[in-house]
């Protein structure tokens, strides 16, 4: 009788006993939510560089002797002068802070185009759009041909030769072309001189005339004078790249100057780098540490995150100078607190800021 009784207690359990097992594998906690990311902050740089070429003039040997000019190189080079550098921030999503917002934060949270948290609760949350920016590379010619050297003369290259050779042409000896150049912008100061005095023959009708003699004078001396002091011409280049720092600020290069190829990758090892640097503000970040710990156990269940961004002061570095500053807000310099639980419960709209991730605004509604 007893082994019966066993038996039959035995029967009764078990389906309890299933009935149990079954319901606490069905049901999950808070297993499903809605899957977002906060910003961070990007640097977009612009820079405009200027290529300076040098071609000495052909007869740069004879700059001292004939005019009195000291000091004349007379080797071509190339330098890259940095002329205005801009900088300006942009955010996108961060892919070392992604969260799940879970439970009643995600029924309510709102997202940006890009995936970026927000506002939770609200419908007057301020969406961005996403705007792509083309970073492209344009050179402009900002004087003339260096290479007219070869080409500039007032002296014929032959001159007829006589009975003694038989009236073939002769080439005209260097020395004899070169005097006659400095001839040329002799004259040419000289008639500078005569005019601006009053002294030349013949008076100018009116002052536009007087000016245009005065601009044609001076536009024949320079063309002379580059045969012997040579000539620089300059190309702007224009070049603008985006760069997202990482979160302790790393000092690094960002591109480089090449003599040869101008604004070139940070990759290309043929050029001078240019570097970034980041002052970040110690100080402030301690403090927003110190304060976003709660004491809260349930904090952060929800899986609803913000950011409090960091201050940092940027310095683009070139050859030991420092060619441009800025002091902007970086969110991934800051800290990342969750959201308090009191405030996701349907009670309160929150709005979030686009570009940082930080609370932009609590309302009670």
């Amino acid at each position: 009788m007893k082994f019966i009784a066993l038996i039959i207690g035995i029967v009764l359990v078990l389906p309890v006993y299933g009935q149990r097992k079954k319901d606490e594998t069905v049901i999950p906690a808070f297993s499903e939510g809605v899957v977002y990311s906060l910003p961070r902050t990007g640097i977009r740089v612009k820079v405009k560089a200027v290529k300076e070429t040098f071609i000495p003039g052909p007869y740069a040997a004879y700059a001292e002797q004939l005019l009195g000019i000291k000091n004349v190189k007379n080797r071509p080079s190339v330098n890259w002068v940095i002329e205005d550098v801009n900088i300006d921030v942009f955010s996108e999503p961060d892919p070392e802070q992604v969260y799940k917002a879970l439970g009643e934060g995600a029924a309510l949270v709102s997202l940006s185009s890009d995936g970026c948290i927000a506002g939770i609760n609200c419908t007057s949350a301020n969406i961005k759009t996403v705007e792509v920016v083309t970073h492209n590379v344009r050179k402009k010619n900002k004087s003339g041909d260096i290479s007219l050297f070869q080409y500039f003369t007032d002296s014929p290259i032959y001159i007829a030769g006589d009975s003694a050779n038989n009236y073939r042409p002769v080439k005209l000896p260097d020395e004899q072309k070169i005097s006659k150049a400095a001839q040329r912008i002799l004259e040419s100061r000289r008639l500078q001189y005569e005019i601006a005095a009053g002294l030349a023959d013949e008076f100018h009708p009116d002052g536009e005339a007087y000016k245009v003699s005065l601009e044609e004078l001076k536009k024949i001396e320079n063309n002379y004078i580059c045969l012997f002091v040579g000539k620089t011409t300059y190309n702007m280049e224009t070049f603008g790249l985006d760069y997202v720092p990482k979160g302790g600020g790393k000092s690094e290069a960002i591109f480089r100057i090449s003599e040869e190829n101008g604004i070139v990758p940070a990759t290309d090892l043929s050029g001078k780098p240019v570097m970034i640097d980041f002052e970040i503000d110690n100080e402030l970040v301690q403090k927003y540490n110190g304060l976003a710990k709660s004491d809260n156990p349930a904090s952060g269940e929800s899986g609803v995150f913000y950011r409090i961004p960091g201050r940092a002061t940027i310095r683009l570095i070139y050859d030991m100078n420092v060619i441009a500053t800025a002091r902007v807000t970086v969110a991934q310099f800051g800290t990342v607190a969750p959201v308090p639980e009191s405030l996701l419960f349907g009670g309160h709209a929150i709005v979030f800021n686009n570009e940082t991730g930080a609370i932009q605004s609590v309302l009670k509604k």
